[in-house]
């Protein structure tokens, strides 16, 4: 009986992961940035950015909302995709947790779509839109756990031993 996707974790650089989907913890413009969004356009290249360009020009001409995803083709990344998802800005003074996990269920309803059985997520919002990370991570966790999905394994890619720690604490290892 299936208990629901694999989670693992790998510290490390998640442009160079082997997945058939690789999440991008983008801004809502699509069209590249600082972090995680500027490292995933500058390894997959020109390709990605294309068909980036092609989405604002269609369906999202005001860019992607915060926590929704999209996909693309991962250009010359190990993968068969890039689901693009916008998470939110941390806040003092306004819970936005619901936004953050709806970038994680978002990218895995886009993954089933795409029928991919592999995906790599980075601990999204905890860069620049400074969310804290014991926080994310438990968003990151719980949701994906909550989650019914037909991917077969979820792989949490930190960029740093602090991330991978608070990720292992929460998932026992």
């Amino acid at each position: 009986m299936s208990t629901g996707p694999l989670l693992t974790l790998v510290q490390g650089d998640i442009t160079l992961q082997s997945a058939d989907a690789i999440v991008n913890a983008a801004n809502s413009s699509l069209l590249g940035g600082g972090g995680v969004d500027g490292a995933i356009h500058r390894r997959g290249g020109p390709a990605i950015l294309e068909e980036c360009r092609a989405l604002r020009a269609s369906r999202y001409g005001r860019g992607l909302p915060t926590g929704r995803a999209v996909a693309t083709t991962a250009g010359r990344l190990d993968a068969q995709w890039v689901i693009h998802t916008v998470g939110p800005v941390h806040s003092g003074t306004e819970d936005r947790s619901d936004l953050l996990a709806s970038c994680y269920r978002e990218s895995l309803r886009v993954a089933d779509e795409l029928g991919a059985r592999t995906v790599a997520f980075p601990a999204i919002s905890t860069g620049v839109y400074r969310w804290p990370m014991d926080d994310a991570a438990r968003v990151a966790v719980t949701t994906v756990r909550a989650t019914g999905t037909a991917v077969a394994e979820i792989r949490f890619v930190l960029f740093d031993e602090r991330a991978y720690e608070v990720f292992a604490a929460l998932l026992g290892g």
